[in-house]
């Protein structure tokens, strides 16, 4: 345990506390020596009991006007990380949906592609058809004509 020296209210006072913890304390007992001095600044002299009542009053109200604000925002961000949690879903099935979206129009594509081919295929064969007889025709043609 370690000793420190405070000054409060013009005295002295030994106090003790963990080791590593002297310097935290004179900065407690200086906080509490402001608000103390301030409220006999401000009260004027109406005794030391009720100064230090009232200011530990005021360091209590402080501390719950704190506390109050911190499960505030404590609630505020349980509620933006349920608020998170939702969004992040949302974008999930948004993905999934888009990547289904996109593995139908590429299988519209393939089959488009395909059927495109298949018509060309079919096309080519049908001109190829068509010039054939087109030629056999001719040759027809020509040989009746030679015949008459």
């Amino acid at each position: 345990m370690a000793n420190v020296n405070i000054k409060f209210n013009g005295k002295d006072f030994l106090l003790s506390c963990e080791d590593g913890q002297e310097e935290h304390l004179e900065e407690l007992s200086l906080q509490i020596n402001n608000k103390f001095q301030k409220l006999k600044k401000d009260l004027g002299n109406i005794g030391e009991n009720k100064l230090l009542l009232i200011t530990s009053i005021k360091i209590m109200d402080e501390y719950f006007e704190t506390k109050k604000n911190i499960d505030k925002s404590k609630n505020e961000l349980v509620r933006l990380t349920e608020r998170f949690k939702e969004l992040k879903s949302l974008v999930y099935d948004y993905k999934k949906i888009k990547e289904n979206e996109i593995d139908c129009l590429s299988n519209d594509h393939k089959n488009f592609k395909d059927e495109i081919e298949k018509n060309k295929i079919e096309y080519e064969k049908i001109i190829g058809d068509a010039a054939d007889q087109i030629e056999n025709f001719l040759e027809k043609t020509s040989e009746t004509s030679k015949i008459q």
